[in-house]
């Protein structure tokens, strides 16, 4: 019944949104953070926990292990897109989906051929030196010599482009999705537990009556929801094309 309401839904849309979170790429083998196997409770090596980690003051005042930390636990280099990433770009070919709103970092839709793909907390696959902004990609990082990687041009220390606790999001990405969130005529949520702000707060800007969760877990805007499918992402997208 409800894959029939999201099939319907979707057949009468022609500005689909989607705002997804880490479930949507836990099914490619992507840890996500809050689960009881996330990264924030997996037991751990290091000496700090992740949310400490993983925010600008620790990188700044701790980068080398900072960067032992990142390459470890939040490097995927080999994965692959799967049922959901490449639903969402068929749909998008096929002109029904106008925009992906992703809170991951790891470049799996455009992997699997989405083109219009605001990724609000950046991406392990774009890098830039601190003091020139020379770019480099995800390759570079990896094979540096040294843990923390240093600009070939200057001798900086090369940071990778994904937002970091106590970092804002960049305004042009915000001004993107609300955009896109505002013309929408269906809105699909999935993967996420819509409980990481400001980029949560998003949602709110979506005015329309076909609202679709996606996610195996309650989340703060269930009552608002118009359908809530509680299973698998990929199994529920690849349904719709």
């Amino acid at each position: 019944m409800e894959i029939d309401t999201l099939k319907e839904m979707t057949e009468k849309s022609n500005n689909i949104v989607f705002f997804g979170g880490a479930g949507v790429s836990t099914e490619s083998g992507i840890p996500d953070f809050r689960t009881d196997s996330g990264i924030y409770n997996q037991k751990s090596q290091y000496s700090y926990p992740p949310e400490v980690m993983l925010s600008h003051s620790f990188f700044m005042e701790h980068t080398e292990e900072f960067f032992k930390f990142y390459k470890d636990k939040m490097i995927y280099k080999d994965v692959k897109p799967n049922a959901a990433h490449t639903a969402l770009a068929e749909l998008e070919r096929r002109g029904k989906l106008k925009a992906v709103i992703t809170q991951n970092i790891d470049g799996l839709h455009q992997t699997a051929g989405s083109e219009n793909v605001i990724e609000l907390h950046g991406s392990v696959h774009r890098n830039n030196c601190m003091n020139c902004n020379e770019s480099y990609n995800l390759d570079y990082v990896l094979n540096s010599p040294k843990i923390v990687p240093e600009c070939s041009k200057c001798n900086g220390i090369v940071k990778p482009c994904v937002i970091l606790y106590e970092e804002p999001l960049d305004t042009d990405s915000i001004d993107r999705a609300v955009a896109f969130l505002e013309r929408a005529d269906m809105l699909i949520v999935g993967g996420t537990s819509l409980a990481v702000y400001p980029a949560a707060g998003l949602i709110q800007y979506y005015r329309g009556d076909r609202l679709v969760l996606i996610n195996k877990s309650p989340t703060p805007y269930d009552s608002r929801a118009n359908l809530i499918i509680r299973d698998s992402i990929g199994a529920v997208l690849r349904t719709v094309i």
